[in-house]
């Protein structure tokens, strides 16, 4: 067995030198976010949710209406049970068999997305799409809660935000991994006269029926039970725990609980929790939306999305670092306004774009500006300039956060408060896609001509609203 060393962990004192390595157990933790994570990438923001709002509902303004009205109720589900169940989930025994049951039953749904075709081509009708993605909604967070509660079981203490730092980087590496492939043998193929790119897109996939587009939902249903199973062979399982019934029953005590305790001794926690709430939704809202509103707004295809997905998901990597930077030069919770802030300026920058115009009224020259074949005119690449810029300030605030929450939180009520945080991540998250479904529309019947700008521009609220909140927040260590 092969170990794979954890930078920077070292044993104890009397073997300083000796590296502490992560067991075969571990690794297998972390592949298991390599396995899942790209589904959210691929499919729910760069490839198949624009190719459902544009080919499948048929037209952008419409799909983004649709499919926020689908995350809303999503969100509403998830708000009403996840965080319970991840409660229950630190209290109870066995979680493998329920996570691979989840699991499975996900991969089965992810797969079945391959036969959404335009009028209903396949052998489900045209609207399966809804039912599919809103349950595959649902089931995403409750494996996230399984596999998390499984952490601690899975290495030791030393190296636990290793192990939780190396399955983040897994599943960002992974999903970057299937864009390239995507896009060489499954975008460029007919479209491109290049040497190094194939004639035909791979597997005799036809692009008169969008089958390139529909084939990364089986790519991702495979690659999420391949890298599953090592997790479900090798890692470890609490073998010794209270019934499920019970567990959740006293995970929702013990959530109410620890709600009460800081509400009377740690106000400072629940207003940055508060805060948290409304400007982590506004984040989310931008990754769930932003896909389907780039595609939309630029009339960007199959090809530009691939490009755009891999360029911001290797950009968002300088997230973490800028967020760690900021957190030494001006403190976490400066560290957040000043990300929230100029994520909201970018938001407001990108909601005043069309194709042929930025900032609302320059209408610029559209005469190609170099020979590379896509991204050619000044409006696309100010976009892609202002995109890249909040893909940078998001993942620097989900970086803040969490250590302006260590910051705050007595040592010895860590463990309960990062568990209300992730509730605090979750009981809003249907706000953000309520906002865009109901500004939509509307923009539909009173400015169709910027219904997706004021859909999608509306998140700012959830931005302004945490900002504000965040202000009365005291920036002090706990005790």
């Amino acid at each position: 067995m092969t170990d794979v060393t954890a930078p920077g962990s070292v044993g104890g004192a009397a073997d300083a030198a000796v590296r502490e390595k992560m067991s075969l157990g571990a690794v297998s933790w972390a592949l298991y976010e390599w396995g899942r994570n790209p589904y959210v990438i691929i499919c729910t923001i760069y490839v198949f949710a624009p190719y459902l709002a544009a080919q499948v509902i048929g037209d952008p303004v419409e799909g983004q209406a649709q499919i926020a009205g689908l995350n809303k109720w999503a969100g509403l589900a998830i708000a009403c049970f996840a965080p319970f169940v991840g409660a229950a989930a630190d209290r109870a025994g066995r979680r493998k068999i329920p996570l691979g049951i989840v699991t499975a039953f996900m991969a089965v749904c992810i797969a079945l997305l391959w036969f959404v075709q335009p009028g209903g081509g396949g052998i489900f009708p045209e609207w399966i799409w809804f039912p599919l993605l809103l349950v595959i909604g649902m089931a995403f967070p409750l494996t996230e809660a399984l596999h998390n509660a499984m952490l601690s079981g899975a290495t030791s203490p030393r190296l636990l935000p290793h192990v939780s730092g190396l399955g983040l980087a897994l599943g960002n590496a992974a999903s970057v991994l299937i864009l390239i492939f995507t896009l060489v043998f499954l975008a460029f193929p007919g479209a491109v006269d290049w040497s190094w790119i194939p004639k035909e897109p791979a597997f005799g996939l036809d692009p008169a029926t969008f089958e390139p587009q529909r084939f990364v939902a089986i790519m991702c249903a495979v690659w999420l039970v391949v890298f599953s199973a090592p997790m479900m062979l090798y890692t470890a399982d609490t073998t010794r725990g209270m019934g499920w019934i019970q567990a959740a029953r006293e995970g929702v005590g013990g959530v109410a609980a620890t709600l009460k305790t800081i509400m009377r001794d740690r106000p400072d926690i629940v207003r940055f929790l508060a805060a948290r709430m409304l400007y982590a939704d506004g984040k989310t809202a931008i990754l769930i939306s932003g896909g389907v509103y780039a595609a939309g707004m630029m009339h960007w295809g199959f090809i530009e999305m691939v490009i755009y997905g891999i360029s911001l998901s290797i950009i968002a990597v300088l997230g973490g670092f800028v967020g760690g930077w900021l957190d030494d030069l001006v403190g976490p919770k400066r560290a957040i306004q000043i990300e929230i802030g100029v994520t909201a300026i970018t938001l407001a920058s990108m909601a005043s774009f069309q194709h042929d115009t930025i900032f609302w009224v320059i209408k610029p020259d559209m005469t190609p500006v170099w020979s590379f074949p896509y991204f050619q005119t000044i409006p696309e690449l100010a976009y892609l300039a202002v995109v890249s810029v909040i893909a940078v300030s998001i993942t620097a605030a989900y970086a803040s956060s969490r250590t302006f929450m260590t910051r705050l939180a007595p040592k010895d009520m860590i463990g309960e408060l990062f568990g209300i945080y992730a509730l605090a991540g979750t009981a809003t998250v249907w706000m953000g896609p309520l906002l865009v479904d109901v500004l939509t529309r509307w923009g539909q019947k009173n400015a169709p001509d910027w219904a997706l700008q004021l859909g999608f521009g509306s998140i700012v609220v959830l931005l302004i609203g945490g900002f504000a909140i965040l202000w009365g927040v005291k920036e002090q260590p706990a005790d």
